[in-house]
């Protein structure tokens, strides 16, 4: 099982495709991980059928890699740092950026703070940068407080319980880790080519086309009838990103 040192975290990732492929960096979404987010939805298949080489992650807190409980390991700025630092474990000078929900939110820090790593990104299921919104809501459903009936924070909770590798009390850290503000200014000068894809019924993303638009050099595209949780697989996903992606 590949695992690299990220500033004193364990964290596990998985390579797939051609040796010599364009290098993508997969970064899942909360609650989730590399294999459910992407090979159970066939994005791994995509993406390796169109030549590309994958590196997937699983985030700290998620999937097989360490579980801290601590909300000051989860700072989105490390997170993004964790990213960089897998690509310069596998010794990669530059590769694009498909992230998903908490993945997109990951994936803004990755191209502002070091967008001379990233090609072109893919953004899905994330509107703009806010504040800590539910967090404590969720948190609190997470540690088994069940007189929590927020619609979110019960959606992630019934999702993490049912994926017996997730560690609770880690995601409930996770959520209410350090989450750097990213102003209106921050996002205009992201230069890079990003396309910000999301489902029209999906609430958590609502905000995706003003991202779009907020960002220097964004495109939104829209998923149609999907929401957060069945825009992941959805076809006109994976054909505009690989539209977005062949795009040099």
């Amino acid at each position: 099982m590949p695992e690299f040192d990220s500033n004193g975290i364990r964290l596990h990732y998985v390579l797939a495709g051609p040796d010599d492929g364009r290098p993508i960096l997969l970064v899942h979404g909360f609650c989730s991980d590399y294999e459910l987010n992407w090979v159970g939805t066939r994005w791994q298949q995509t993406l390796t059928d169109a030549g590309f080489l994958i590196l997937g992650l699983d985030c700290r807190g998620h999937g097989h890699s360490e579980k801290p409980h601590d909300p000051a390991a989860y700072d989105r700025v490390q997170m993004a740092l964790d990213a960089i630092n897998l690509l310069d474990h596998l010794d990669i000078a530059d590769a694009d950026y498909l992230g998903y929900s908490m993945g997109a939110r990951i994936g803004l820090h990755v191209c502002l703070e070091h967008g001379s790593r990233v090609g072109r990104a893919v953004l899905g299921g994330s509107g703009l940068p806010s504040g800590p919104g539910r967090a404590d809501l969720i948190a609190a459903r997470l540690r088994g407080d069940e007189s929590v009936t927020d619609e979110g924070a019960v959606m992630f909770y019934t999702f993490a319980a049912a994926r017996p590798i997730n560690d609770l009390e880690a995601l409930a850290c996770c959520i209410l880790g350090p989450h750097e503000a990213i102003t209106e200014e921050q996002l205009a000068s992201i230069k890079l080519p990003i396309a910000v894809a999301a489902g029209d019924a999906d609430p958590i993303a609502s905000t995706a086309p003003e991202l779009a638009k907020a960002l220097g050099s964004g495109r939104y595209h829209a998923l149609p009838g999907r929401n957060h949780m069945n825009a992941v697989p959805a076809r006109q996903f994976k054909d505009a990103a690989l539209e977005f992606l062949a795009e040099r």
